[in-house]
């Protein structure tokens, strides 16, 4: 092989490297965002009472985000941004328990919405349908997992609902946004 086959081999593999290392440092620039979106969405979420037959039933403002980083850049890109945002959040406006409770109904909720995803049947909004309801399944097991008693079951229907109907408004949020913002996700 010739110098100059050399030289462009070596120019070629250069520019894939600065390209691959441009797009990590544009991911991790538009992830940190996304997480701060979200940070923000749970400060504004933690003055909104919503006192029905459950304690803590919330809208689940953060998830806005939550869905469209699934939708439009992965299930990991997803799972990253809400544990960093639950983990943060906890720490600036909760406390441990409320970490864990979130991290359970995140992961049963991400479970869901991923499946969901995956299979393509469901629209985004019946996808967030799907993590509303998931994110208070996982709540509710683990408040039975501490508690201990299965009277806590008795709450499901009603965190069934909120659940939908949070959902359905997420999922409505989670569409404008991704329609406002189309190609722009992912591409740097």
């Amino acid at each position: 092989m010739g110098q100059k086959q050399k030289n462009s081999n070596k120019k070629s593999t250069n520019r894939k490297i600065q390209k691959k290392t441009h797009n990590s440092v544009g991911t991790i620039a538009q992830l940190g965002m996304f997480i701060a979106v979200a940070m923000v969405f749970s400060y504004i979420e933690s003055f909104i009472r919503i006192d029905i037959a459950v304690p803590g039933i919330k809208l689940g403002l953060a998830n806005i985000v939550t869905i469209v980083v699934l939708c439009k850049l992965g299930l990991a890109d997803a799972v990253l941004v809400s544990v960093l945002r639950i983990f943060l959040s906890s720490l600036l406006f909760g406390n441990f328990t409320v970490m864990i409770y979130s991290l359970a109904g995140a992961a049963v909720s991400m479970l869901f919405m991923w499946i969901s995803v995956k299979i393509g049947f469901f629209s985004t909004t019946g996808t967030s349908i799907l993590g509303g309801v998931g994110h208070n399944v996982g709540q509710l097991i683990v408040a039975y997992l501490v508690i201990k008693n299965q009277n806590i079951l008795i709450y499901a229907p009603v965190l069934l609902v909120s659940g939908t109907i949070t959902g359905v408004l997420i999922g409505l949020a989670a569409v404008f946004v991704m329609r406002a913002v189309g190609g722009q996700i992912g591409k740097f």
